[in-house]
């Protein structure tokens, strides 16, 4: 299993483009960047280009203030077609095999069937996109308590949209702090999801700071995953409590 570090939340004491190279500095060779819009791209990538380290997930702009996506907005197509052609180009300058695709919050008035009808449409028509460009769409559950409203807060209701959809470009994105926070088994969602995850991200809750001993749950879902031959991208996805490096301490917790 391989370390991503996520440069959006990671290293916050540096510019941007300054984080790729304290991550290789750390021992990442992946990166996830969130939201590389409305930035000079040409520094960036020459930043990741020199420190070794690959971008290997950003997400789809996601909108307006309080939006969080538009894939699962009834009415806003075109908007989401205009953000994902946006997604698309971006990952392929930096060379990103992953793009996730943001579902948004369900509007006022607009039933969650309807949404999730909205969000397979919009899916069935831009994956052909993706995968004529060598991406991998994911989607991913965000808890109630930190995102209210979002589309979907647990893996099993994403992989049931997954299939409906029934398309192996478009995959899971496991975050294993947005399960804990839903107060599920981590462990029993990761099994049960396994053959829809593509991609694996991490956290401590309640805080979303580093992991650590007490979160036993998290490191037996990922030794679990681990056990299955999963060889994918682990992303540290959190706010450091202090300075990154030194609490990259709890790295020791995870299996080998």
């Amino acid at each position: 299993m391989r370390h991503a570090a996520n440069l959006s939340l990671l290293y916050p004491h540096l510019p941007l483009v300054e984080r790729p190279a304290a991550a290789a500095t750390d021992g990442f060779r992946g990166a996830e960047v969130l939201f590389p819009y409305g930035i000079d791209l040409g520094p960036l990538r020459r930043a990741f280009d020199e420190a070794g380290v690959s971008v290997v997930l950003i997400n789809t702009p996601p909108g307006r203030d309080g939006e969080r996506g538009l894939a699962a907005v009834p009415g806003a197509e075109e908007r989401f077609d205009e953000a994902f052609a946006l997604a698309l180009q971006t990952a392929r300058y930096l060379g990103a095999p992953r793009v996730h695709v943001m579902a948004g919050v369900v509007p006022h008035g607009v039933a969650q069937p309807e949404a999730i009808r909205t969000l397979v449409a919009n899916l069935r028509r831009v994956a052909p996109q993706a995968a004529d460009a060598g991406v991998t769409l994911t989607l991913e559950g965000l808890n109630r308590s930190d995102f209210p409203g979002y589309c979907y807060a647990t893996p099993a209701a994403v992989c049931a949209v997954l299939a409906e959809l029934d398309d192996p470009t478009v995959r899971l994105q496991f975050d294993l702090y947005h399960t804990a926070k839903e107060d599920l088994a981590v462990l029993a969602e990761i099994e049960a999801a396994r053959p829809w995850i593509d991609h694996v991200q991490i956290a401590g809750p309640p805080d979303r700071h580093e992991p650590g001993e007490a979160d036993t749950d998290l490191f037996d879902a990922v030794g679990w995953l681990a056990g299955t031959g999963y060889d994918g991208w682990l992303g540290f996805e959190y706010h450091p409590a202090g300075d990154t490096t030194a609490g990259l301490v709890w790295r020791r917790l995870l299996p080998a």
